[in-house]
Order: structure tokens, then sequence, then C-alpha cells
């Protein structure tokens, strides 16, 4: 299946963790001009490729937000594609909702929900302006359940994504803009660092994955990619779910 991108043009956010660098790669492949958003510098290939411009910003800052997507934008005049990967999920802080400190709990909805949000407002006038625009954001299949050992503000904000996913999808589907929702199982991304000091841990959980493995960063920008391109173009409003299989088990934890 070949996917056509000639001339478009995409903002990536959390563009320099494991599944942002992913997309951005297959992206500039494909001939897309991209703006690369992160609070964290991408490797330096990234600097200097021609088709890149980088952006050091906190998505949560909605000034410094809105500079670097209007620069994109006078320069290039549209913005096709949204790819969200912001997120942040803190083993250590985010905890049941009856514990967690809740400076926690708003830091976790600030970086997961609010820039959400924020890229909404900042985009979405410029897709209706060419109607036309294809959003994908990551949640996690983290929000579908509930759990007995959870992180509630990781698992709300990202529940919250989704409903948020539906009504941009509804809002602006009579300008060919659509928006759509990626929930990623377990994937080896460097949100993941503990399975480094924890093979073992890493080696169980793939066990009960259907699959028998964990994904890869590329698996989901390769399932964004799709979900971007005219490959989907009557998809909008909906969940792709990217997990081994592990949501369709039963008992799974």
């Amino acid at each position: 299946m070949k996917l056509n991108f000639k001339g478009k043009t995409a903002i990536v956010t959390g563009a320099s963790g494991g599944m942002g660098l992913k997309t951005v790669d297959k992206l500039c492949s494909s001939g897309i001009k991209v703006l690369m958003l992160d609070i964290k510098e991408p490797p330096k290939k990234y600097l200097k490729n021609k088709n890149i411009k980088f952006s050091k910003l906190d998505v949560t800052k909605l000034t410094d937000l809105k500079k670097a997507i209007e620069n994109f934008y006078l320069k290039h005049k549209s913005i096709d594609y949204l790819i969200n990967t912001t997120g942040v999920l803190w083993f250590d802080k985010d905890m049941s909702v009856t514990n967690i400190d809740f400076q926690t709990w708003e830091k976790v909805f600030d970086i997961n929900l609010k820039s959400m949000a924020y890229l909404a407002k900042l985009i979405i006038p410029k897709m209706k302006k060419n109607k036309f625009g294809s959003q994908v954001h990551i949640s996690s299949i983290d929000a579908l359940s509930g759990d007995n050992k959870p992180q509630d503000a990781y698992g709300a904000s990202k529940a919250a994504m989704i409903r948020l996913s539906k009504s941009i999808a509804i809002q602006y589907a009579n300008y060919q803009i659509r928006s759509n929702i990626i929930l990623p199982g377990a994937v080896e991304t460097p949100m993941q660092k503990r399975w480094e000091n924890n093979p073992k841990a890493k080696k169980k959980l793939a066990n009960i994955i259907p699959l028998k493995k964990v994904g890869q960063p590329e698996d989901i920008a390769n399932a964004a990619l799709f979900l971007l391109s005219d490959q989907s173009k009557y998809i909008t409003g909906t969940e792709l779910i990217v997990d081994g299989g592990i949501t369709s088990k039963p008992n799974s934890y």
C-alpha cells in the first residue's frame, strides 16, 4: 500500500520521544515538511534535516506553542496533519486518586490533556481554511479499564483524550478534518525505562500478550501514518488499539 503525502505538512508533539522520533522518520521519508515540538532536543540528525523545523518548548505554555505554530504556518501556508504523542507517566508519583498529590494530578492533566486542547485551538482554524486535516492523538489502553495498582491521573487524562477527539471529529467533519485516537498497549519507549533494570518484568508481560512480545515505537508510527493518509479517509472519531491483542484477552492482568 503506497501512501501519498506529497507537498503536505505536519506537526509532531512529543517529537523527541520514542514514538515521536519514529513518526518523524516516516513522515520525512514520505516527503512531508515537519515541525517537531518537544521540551527536549532530538538527536542532531533531525536538527540538520532541511525538511524539519524543531522548536524546543513546553506544550503546556500556550504563548510559546502559538508562536512556533504560527511561524511554521506562515512559512508553509498550511498545516495538514497533527500527530500528538505528548504524554507523561510517572510511576513513582501517579497513584490511586485517594493517595495522589494533586499537584501531580494537575500536572499530568496539563501535559496529557490541556496540551491537546491548546493544539486544537491553534491548529483547527488553520485546517478549516484549507478544508482539510487529519489529527492522530496517542492515548493508551489504560484509558479503557480500572486497575488495582493504578496511575489514576494518567488513565483518566488518557480517557478524556478519547472524548475530546470524538468531539473534534464531529464538530469539524464538514471541513474534512478528521480526528482519531491510537491506544497503544505495552510499547518499548523511554517511558518504560524500568524494563532496562528489570528485563524479567518485560518478559513476563510479553508472555501474557497474545502476540508474545511488547510493541515497538515503529508499530505506533505505522498506525499513525495510516490514520493520516487518504487510505483512512472514511475513518474519523474512532480509536485504533495497537496492543498485541491484550485487551481482547479475558482477565489480562
